[in-house]
């Protein structure tokens, strides 16, 4: 992959967008504009009765503001995952003693990550049991197996 430090890539109008909205969707202003108006419903509640109208203003508001943020904080956190997901791939590839094989761990199968996650727990173990040498004899074994796990 290059890389190009002079020219910054440009983010999709919709990316820029869904990152704005989930920042100050999460603000301390966003979250007291949210209290504010439940206020004012409530205290508009005696001015109409308590109507059903009244009711069903709040009700399809926040279903609207719901249904429409789902769509804009998955995009965020789809691209925060990915964002993450690249850089521990970067990390894993630049470590010289790293197991380059775990860089698409993301393809493997349920199984293979429980088994992965099963070996890695014991290693876990085995080192607070028997203390750092162990540990990192332990892991150049888990090095070999991992490597015959995924070919």
């Amino acid at each position: 992959m290059s890389h190009n430090a002079e020219k910054p890539h440009k983010k999709s109008g919709f990316v820029r967008f869904a990152h704005a909205t989930a920042i100050a969707a999460g603000s301390p202003w966003a979250f007291g504009l949210a209290v504010a108006v439940v206020g004012v419903w409530i205290l508009t509640g005696p001015v109409f009765g308590f109507s059903d109208t009244w009711q069903l203003v709040i009700n399809t508001g926040t279903t609207i503001a719901t249904f429409l943020m789902v769509f804009l904080i998955q995009n965020t956190q789809n691209r925060d995952a990915r964002i993450m997901q690249l850089k521990l791939d970067e990390l894993i590839r630049a470590v010289s003693k790293a197991n380059t094989a775990y860089i698409d761990m993301e393809n493997m199968s349920e199984t293979e990550l429980a088994a992965l996650q099963t070996h890695y727990e014991a290693l876990a173990k085995k080192a607070r049991e028997e203390g750092d040498q162990k540990a990192a004899e332990a892991h150049a074994k888990a090095g070999a197996k991992a490597a015959r796990v995924l070919g």
